[in-house]
């Protein structure tokens, strides 16, 4: 049976909790565990898939179909297993579980109450599937204290419990803020942030505490007492030049040692971080740098683009080159030329999005890219404007745009209104709920033999995940591919357009699908890493 590692965060949050989980689950990955990662939500809403970027960030797709949180990605990134539904699970798909058994009479009249029957649920959920593990590192999101958290707190109180002492572990991520004026660190929220997560019956076996200077060992041994551990786990979580550094300075620090010292472990083999040291080696002295220019409409919350920026950096590992980002409104497009903003640039992406809002000016940047011959790369919404801005400019096709956002003269872009998953035909109308309606997960691909993204993946079958309702009307293919744009990817059945391209052009490629999701630093993206070889061929000439 696996054993669990819960960790938990105090004081405020974006802490990084995901991240220190992700590296954990490394670290002990790389000693030759078997590790999974899962995420509890504790909001109301089933999943992100309806969320606001502006409010959640991405929304993380995986494999089988799941709109998950962006921690997940961390997860995967780090550790190179594959999310899955049953790794993300949020209150409200909790208690709808409970709402929907007890409609049934599932619970054969008795009242409902959280505890137990809600606790059980998380309990169910946390616990199922870990039979072949050997650690299953258990995130739960916001800050002990939270009102929406305490059911999840309790639940894994009573694991703990469950379990024993041998079979679970807690740990606490919190913060030792710098005071300027004072020039020292405070150790107060911490300890104010355990003595909440005591008060509720769990007491943590390893502090993490992220910090902007040093903790000095007084500091360290003062948080020990107060708080109930032993001095050697509290573990300074300091800042640090890049993200993939911190399975080699967790370890440095003793954090992985010491959470296994809580399960009695004393005879586990040392990890080999190497790989990992190489990529820090990568990040922090490139032989060269691209600058990239993201053209999107969420651009004021890093974080609605968390996988797509880090699957650049690693196009820019396997480069080794650096990878500036300029994040650019696509709305400024609709005021300005795009030439100004885009004129320094050696590779223009856009990505993907919803709605009406930046459209023209994405429609802009893809004629830029096209016009001025420099890398193109269209993901999703991407491919869209790039599939409208050719029927406009290239084709002739006055008034084409996409059914998204009105009724087009030319709908280059439609409702996607059956596809095949398996051997099960799915389908959806424009009035199905937004929630879970889009084509989710991993699909596959047939590549058009000789085609350039056939030789950038080597192959010319692929899988790749999905999240979207509007699909290139494949009406005007021929159309466009008289004029350039050609189809060089579709579904097996040969109905769905996934990739297209400009032959003639230096690097100009529109994907349906998000292979942004997929790249992992160990294991770049090769969609990003032509991409990013492109960029440098790019800076060259300008």
């Amino acid at each position: 049976m696996a054993r669990l590692i819960f960790i938990t965060g105090g004081v405020v949050s974006s802490l990084g909790k995901g991240l220190a989980s992700a590296a954990l689950g490394a670290l002990l990955q790389a000693r030759g565990y078997r590790v999974r990662l899962r995420k509890l939500d504790p909001y109301l809403n089933v999943d992100p898939g309806t969320m606001s970027p502006f409010q959640h960030g991405e929304v993380y797709v995986t494999d089988d179909g799941a709109e998950t949180d962006l921690d997940l990605g961390h997860y995967e990134r780090f550790t190179g297993v594959s999310s899955a539904q049953s790794d993300n699970v949020t209150a409200g798909r909790i208690y709808q579980t409970v709402i929907s058994k007890e409609r049934r009479g599932g619970y054969l009249g008795r009242t409902v109450q959280v505890i137990p029957h809600v606790t059980d649920a998380i309990k169910e959920f946390v616990m199922a599937g870990t039979d072949d593990l050997d650690f299953l590192l258990c995130e739960i999101g916001g800050t002990v204290g939270d009102i929406e958290g305490l059911p999840f707190f309790e639940a894994i109180r009573q694991l703990g419990n469950d379990l024993g002492r041998d079979q679970a572990a807690f740990v606490h991520l919190t913060l030792v803020p710098y005071i300027e004026a004072a020039g020292e660190l405070k150790t107060k929220p911490t300890q104010h942030s355990v003595k909440e997560l005591r008060a509720i019956g769990i007491q943590p076996d390893i502090l993490l505490c992220r910090a902007s200077h040093p903790v000095p060992d007084d500091e360290r041994r003062k948080i020990a007492l107060f708080c109930n551990v032993r001095t050697e786990c509290v573990i300074p979580a300091l800042d640090m030049p890049t993200i993939y550094d911190a399975p080699v300075r967790y370890h440095d620090a003793g954090f992985d040692t010491q959470v296994l010292n809580v399960f009695g472990i004393k005879d586990a083999p040392q990890p080999d971080l190497s790989k990992w040291k190489e990529v820090v080696e990568r990040v922090t002295n490139p032989e060269g740098e691209v600058r990239i220019a993201v053209v999107g409409k969420y651009i004021q919350v890093k974080d609605s683009y968390k996988s797509l920026s880090e699957a650049l950096t690693h196009g820019g590992l396997a480069n080794n080159v650096k990878v500036h980002m300029d994040w650019i409104d696509s709305e400024i497009f609709e005021r300005d030329d795009a030439a100004s903003f885009l004129e320094n640039v050696h590779g223009i992406l856009v990505p993907g999005g919803f709605g009406e809002r930046g459209t023209e000016g994405k429609i802009q940047a893809v004629k830029f890219a096209r016009e001025r011959n420099v890398p193109f790369f269209g993901i999703c919404y991407g491919l869209h404007m790039a599939v409208i801005e050719s029927a406009r400019d290239l084709a002739g096709l006055e008034g084409a745009g996409t059914t998204e956002i009105g009724q087009p003269t030319h709908p280059v872009i439609g409702l996607m209104t059956e596809w095949t998953k398996g051997n099960v035909k799915e389908t959806r109308s424009a009035e199905d709920d937004l929630g879970g309606t889009m084509r989710l997960g991993a699909y596959p691909a047939v590549l058009t033999p000789g085609s350039r993204v056939a030789e950038v993946y080597g192959t010319t079958e692929i899988s790749e995940r999905h999240r979207h309702r509007y699909e290139v009307n494949d009406e005007y293919t021929d159309q466009l591919a008289k004029h350039g744009l050609k189809v060089s990817g579709r579904s097996p059945d040969g109905r769905l357009p996934e990739i297209m391209e400009i032959p003639e052009h230096p690097w100009f490629i529109g994907v349906q699908f998000h292979p942004e999701l997929k790249s992992r630093p160990l294991a770049p993206h090769p969609l990003f890493t032509s991409f990013i070889a492109a960029a440098v061929r790019q800076s060259r000439l300008v």
